[in-house]
């Protein structure tokens, strides 16, 4: 998956020197990620239908953990070796709290894979790599720049998230290494941070490890950790001048069927004021599992109008992955 267009520049690439562990074998551990994703797919119009990434080898089986979006609803999984080989993969997982994925390498390879670290002891300031598919020149010399909640507007909240600077420009499903070889994150999002006198820095999000490990047997066995799914009710939301706005609904979504519509500014849930992105979503979430009622009161065009959503598993709206 190494791309000419995105090499990083050499004056922020890792120096194998300055490493106690053997940075080029655990740079061959990250693999390039390309999935399939069929046209009338829930997640087609959104994600789009050819989706490219990284993912790294966890178990020497071929166990590859990378960022679940990269393989929602995927017919075809190629995973692309440090060697140059490309491999057919089948999608064996995916947690919709965390946005992790797992991937299957389907022939038989002996693998480098990386162990999981402590990610919870990656404090700001802490060195790290931020590693894609392609060896030294596809990797970061980053650094923890913050560990904080994070709310995305898909209905997904992360209480501890960790946030490196410089970005890698290509992140999605990237490793994030420790300083003993260990990974500690996976590469959710590239986000930008402003700085004193209006200047923008660009961040990478990483979804924790540590929130891998309770989940990873499930995750094997079954597809899927082994809780009661949330409410899902299929809106896309955002903070506009302290306020919760629908800037969407998935179609054919519990919010599209209750008549929720994009500019509609959420007021309450239940008895509860909504007063931010990650709030909202809890107090959904607190209603209990999927199929609960979830009455919100918004304000529309100045008036308040109360609805009644009938919540979803979002899982079931999806397709399922097929082994061919």
């Amino acid at each position: 998956m190494q791309d000419d267009d995105w090499d990083i520049p050499s004056d922020i690439q890792p120096q194998p020197s300055d490493y106690s562990f053997d940075v080029r074998r655990a740079l061959s551990a990250v693999v390039g990620l390309r999935s399939v994703i069929p046209a009338d797919a829930f997640t087609a119009d959104i994600l789009g239908t050819e989706r490219a990434g990284h993912g790294v080898v966890i178990r020497d089986r071929g166990i590859v953990l990378t960022v679940g979006y990269l393989i929602t609803e995927a017919s075809e999984v190629w995973v692309t070796l440090d060697d140059g080989r490309t491999l057919a993969a089948h999608p064996i997982g995916y947690d919709q709290e965390t946005g992790f994925g797992l991937v299957q390498i389907l022939s038989r390879e002996e693998l480098p894979a990386l162990d999981l670290g402590r990610s919870e002891a990656a404090s700001p300031s802490a060195s790290v790599i931020a590693a894609g598919a392609g060896g030294l020149t596809s990797a970061v010399a980053a650094q923890v720049v913050a560990r904080q909640e994070f709310a995305g507007y898909w209905e997904y909240v992360l209480e501890d998230a960790i946030f490196t600077a410089p970005a890698h420009p290509f992140w999605g499903g990237t490793g994030l290494i420790d300083e003993n070889g260990d990974l500690i994150g996976i590469g959710s999002l590239q986000l930008e941070q402003t700085l004193r006198g209006g200047e923008t820095m660009p961040l990478n999000m990483y979804v924790p490890t540590d929130l891998l490990r309770p989940i990873l047997d499930d995750m094997l066995q079954m597809g899927q950790a082994n809780r009661p799914p949330r409410p899902w009710l299929g809106l896309y939301a955002t903070e506009v001048d302290d306020r919760v706005v629908i800037a969407g609904v998935a179609g054919q979504g519990p919010a599209a069927e209750a008549n929720v519509r994009e500019g509609d500014i959420v007021m309450t849930v239940g008895d509860r004021e909504v007063t931010g992105l990650a709030q909202l979503f809890r107090s959904i979430w607190s209603l209990g599992a999927a199929g609960v009622e979830v009455p919100l009161t918004v304000n529309r065009d100045g008036e308040p109008v109360d609805l009644t959503v009938m919540s979803g598993d979002r899982n079931r709206y999806l397709k399922g992955p097929s082994l061919h």
